[in-house]
């Protein structure tokens, strides 16, 4: 078998390439900050997931709302929870990882009103609900069911004579 001239040369590229270009060097961990749920209402709990190149040594994340809070090592993450003052306004607020090397990474929280519904939701017409309608519904169901004993009743008397 016979390989082409080009072939050959490309091959031949292709593997001093490799030797004459110098290694990368190795990429560094990601450095980064979870917040989980990232959108709270004031007064709920959130969740701190950060990384570091050496996610062994503790951390510190920091923001308006909640404080300096320390993140330690747990499952391979640096991790907290925390929750967020009910006095906290409602906006948007930057949360900022320090690594014990100085590496930082940041994310932001979202906290909105606490809005507490003043009734029910609509759901339709209220046909069941206490009120005018009521006794008439109940009257017409009443009704229908006596009326249907009552058929019920000569059906059965007009098999036994016939």
């Amino acid at each position: 078998m016979r390989i082409s001239v080009p072939a050959a040369c490309a091959a031949l590229a292709l593997a001093t390439s490799g030797v004459l270009l110098p290694a990368a060097p190795a990429a560094a961990a990601d450095v980064f900050l979870e917040i989980n749920p990232d959108t709270v209402r004031a007064g709920d709990e959130i969740g701190l997931r950060a990384s570091c190149d050496d996610n062994l040594k503790e951390g510190s994340v920091a923001a308006e709302p909640i404080g300096n809070v320390p993140v330690a090592p747990a499952f391979g993450f640096l991790t907290a929870t925390v929750t967020v003052p009910r006095t906290t306004e409602a906006g948007d607020y930057r949360v900022e990882l320090t690594c014990s090397d100085g590496a930082k990474a940041s994310s932001t929280l979202h906290v909105v009103a606490r809005v507490e519904p003043a009734r029910g939701p609509a759901t339709g017409g209220g046909g069941t609900a206490p009120g005018k309608s009521a006794p008439l519904l109940l009257g017409g169901g009443g009704a229908v069911v006596a009326a249907g004993l009552a058929l019920g009743l000569v059906a059965m008397r007009r098999r036994r004579l016939g």
